[in-house]
């Protein structure tokens, strides 16, 4: 049985949780992570869901996302989900996600990082991913109109890609802000 920590509206821990596969209870938020990670080309790494796998069954998806577990930080469900899923250990301990979006139940904080990674080395979690790739936007994009990859807006997967160059929402800096 898997519990996850419940949020107020503006982030903070309850102390009360639920049980994964429960409806979040109403006035209560869950956080959920997603890292994705690109490599020198500008290619994300992506992975396939398993078919038996619930929600989104065989659909291509960013290259690991889940939720976060009772007593998880941002960070460290960032960590443990790229570790449980790809066997790739990296450290999110100074790391603070790129954007997060807040939807009707949580928020989803967006990790962007940019390494290069030999997919042979990867261990796929068998209960999660089946295969994983390298795809460039247009082709996730093709993926996502013929049904192939998560039904993700496709701005927020162009944003994804525009964020791997860019961190700051400005176009240059203002050396008078503070």
């Amino acid at each position: 049985m898997e519990l996850f920590d419940l949020y107020t509206v503006d982030r903070q821990k309850t102390g009360r949780t639920m049980v994964r596969g429960e409806p979040t209870p109403e006035g209560f938020f869950r956080l959920v992570v997603h890292v994705c990670i690109f490599d020198a080309e500008g290619r994300m790494l992506i992975q396939q869901r398993q078919p038996f796998k619930r929600g989104w069954s065989n659909l291509w998806d960013v290259t690991v996302g889940g939720c976060a577990v009772s007593g998880d930080t941002s960070q460290s469900a960032a960590e443990r989900e790229l570790r449980e899923e790809l066997g790739l250990s990296v450290d999110f301990s100074s790391a603070y996600p790129t954007f997060s979006l807040n939807w009707g139940h949580g928020f989803d904080d967006y990790y962007v990082l940019t390494r290069e990674v030999d997919l042979d080395s990867l261990k796929l979690q068998y209960e999660e991913v089946q295969a994983v790739r390298w795809a460039t936007l247009d082709e996730i994009l093709g993926m996502i109109d013929d049904g192939r990859f998560i039904p993700y807006e496709k701005s927020l997967i162009e944003l994804l890609f525009f964020r791997r160059n860019h961190k700051s929402a400005h176009t240059r800096s203002d050396p008078t802000n503070c």
